[in-house]
């Protein structure tokens, strides 16, 4: 399969090591990437369109036309944020993008990163919990040719990344003691980037894939 992807977020570290995986993939022929700011990366392959409101992309929905998988990286911490805030960023965001993808696009595979512990029933306590729910609910009704969830816990980083979390240079040291110890709980975002891949190319069974679904699809 020719992959045509366009990816969010490369200026994160989700979305750069998503990119990262794209660029040295044989069938991933093209990639857009939609940024605030400039990615600082060239190659044959990447086209880059700089866009500073994601709220309102419909002034480019022509330039994003005729691909064929939408890795959907962006996103924001709850952290700090009270839910209103929160879901204007993460729900509202979100689906006013795909809903323009998916009118452009109506044979495209769409890939969400969510979370760990991401909650379907909406009905949770825990408020990220609830608005990346009912997020990934939308998303899946969407008339996409396929819509997957993505639930990565903790992730390593790609060697060669620049765009990393402050945090992570704090947590790194844990991610071989949870593979090893609690595997269902960290994975390594090349396996995200090669699930997401192949999640457009030979699809999947589950449309939320949690880490263990997460490195078995990167395998396939």
């Amino acid at each position: 399969m020719n992959i045509k992807a366009i990816v969010t977020g490369a200026t994160g570290m989700v979305g750069e090591g998503v990119l990262m995986e794209c660029l040295e993939h044989p069938d991933v022929s093209e990639i857009l990437v939609i940024n605030r700011r400039p990615c600082g990366v060239t190659h044959p392959k990447l086209k880059e369109i700089i866009h500073s409101d994601f709220f309102n992309v419909t002034p480019i929905a022509a330039e994003l036309k005729g691909y064929n998988a939408c890795f959907f990286c962006l996103g924001v911490s709850s952290i700090g944020m009270k839910e209103k805030e929160y879901t204007h960023f993460t729900y509202d965001l979100t689906l006013h993008v795909s809903r323009v993808l998916a009118g452009q696009n109506p044979d495209m595979v769409f890939c969400y990163v969510s979370g760990a512990g991401t909650d379907s029933t909406e009905k949770g306590r825990s408020m990220w919990a609830r608005v990346k729910g009912e997020t990934e609910n939308h998303l899946m009704r969407l008339p996409f040719k396929a819509a997957y969830m993505f639930r990565p816990g903790m992730m390593k980083a790609t060697p060669g990344q620049k765009n990393l979390l402050k945090a992570y240079k704090y947590f790194a040291w844990l991610y071989p003691f949870l593979r090893a110890v609690f595997p269902a709980s960290a994975c390594r975002l090349s396996e995200v980037g090669e699930a997401m891949i192949n999640a457009a190319k030979y699809g999947s069974d589950k449309k939320i894939l949690e880490v263990g679904d997460i490195v078995a699809l990167a395998k396939k």
